[in-house]
Order: structure tokens, then sequence, then C-alpha cells
């Protein structure tokens, strides 16, 4: 015996025919609603401003964060070493060395 099932969407402001489901966030919750096109993009329109001033969120629920490139390491060792500062030649440059090259530059 095979089965058909049918799923119709209702538009969850006016009651009418909805043609997909939007889903959005607002203070740490995520919320899903049924609508209409004109009502999906009423929606859209309304948090237009809010997500263009907004930033993402990552998924593991922290905002992203815009770090310093730190320069390369081995213009860092070459340029301590012709400056005479003791640097190894391979390992972890110490933090000393970085804030010589950055007050340098």
């Amino acid at each position: 015996m095979a089965q058909r099932v049918v799923v119709t969407l209702f538009d969850d402001i006016d009651g009418g025919e909805a043609a997909e489901t939007v889903t959005f966030g607002l203070d740490g919750k995520v919320y899903e609603i049924d609508l209409n096109p004109a009502n999906a993009k009423k929606l859209r329109k309304a948090l237009a401003p809010y997500v263009t001033a907004g930033r993402k969120q990552s998924k593991s629920g922290k905002t992203y964060r815009h770090t310093a490139v730190a320069p390369d390491p081995a213009a860092v060792r070459a340029w301590a070493q012709s400056h005479k500062m003791d640097v190894p030649a391979r390992g972890r440059i110490p933090k000393k060395v970085y804030e010589a090259f950055a007050e340098a530059s």
C-alpha cells in the first residue's frame, strides 16, 4: 500500500497559503514563520537595515573577530640576525624580537 502525504503551508500572518518557511533569530533564539511571497518580502525589507549593520555569528556561537596578521617569521628572523639580535635558527621567535621588529617598521 502506498501513502501520499501532502503538506500545506498557511501564512502565519494572514492565514492564506504560504510559499516558504523563513528562519530568523533574535536574542539568541531561532524562529520559523510560514509566509507568502509578499509577507516574506516585507519581513526581509524590515530586517534589511539590521542585517546589513550586524555581524555574522560563527556556528559555535562566538562572534567573528578580526585579528592582526603577524609578520613573516622568516623576515623577522632575517631582520633580527642583521641587527645582531639573539634569535634561534628554528622554532619560536621571542616576543621581544617581534616587538623590536614592529618598532623598527
